[in-house]
């Protein structure tokens, strides 16, 4: 990252200036073992290559004649050093729903400045 971008990540701790000057010009002079060293940390995640759902309802059985009990089947393809692998979830409807807001909140938190900056810091 930059000096600037740098000076803004560590200003919001509320170091003294003096300590902030002395921790900038510790970056600067080891920033190439400092990304080389998180390049290496770095986890491998598997990326999304495809999904695919199917929507499953019991209406009825021998014992409950009127019931009603879906079940959401995914499977989940997966992309991991050229390799593609398949994971198969299933959940019911209420679980999906809460799990798809959960994921909405954290996209919404990106958005903010304070995520923002250290999402570009990381790049």
């Amino acid at each position: 990252i930059s000096e600037i971008d740098f000076q803004d990540s560590i200003h919001v701790l509320g170091f003294s200036d003096e300590l902030n000057k002395l921790l900038l010009q510790l970056y600067l002079d080891n920033r190439k073992e400092i990304r080389s060293i998180l390049n290496e940390l770095a986890p491998k995640l598997p990326s999304y290559h495809n999904l695919e759902w199917r929507l499953d309802v019991q209406l009825a059985s021998r014992s409950l004649r009127q019931q009603i009990k879906p079940v959401v089947t995914i499977k989940l393809h997966l992309n991991q050093n050229e390799d593609q692998t398949a994971q198969v979830l299933q959940t019911d409807p209420s679980t999906l729903l809460h799990l798809i807001q959960q994921l909405e909140q954290a996209l919404g938190e990106m958005k903010t400045n304070h995520c923002r900056r250290i999402v570009r810091n990381m790049k």
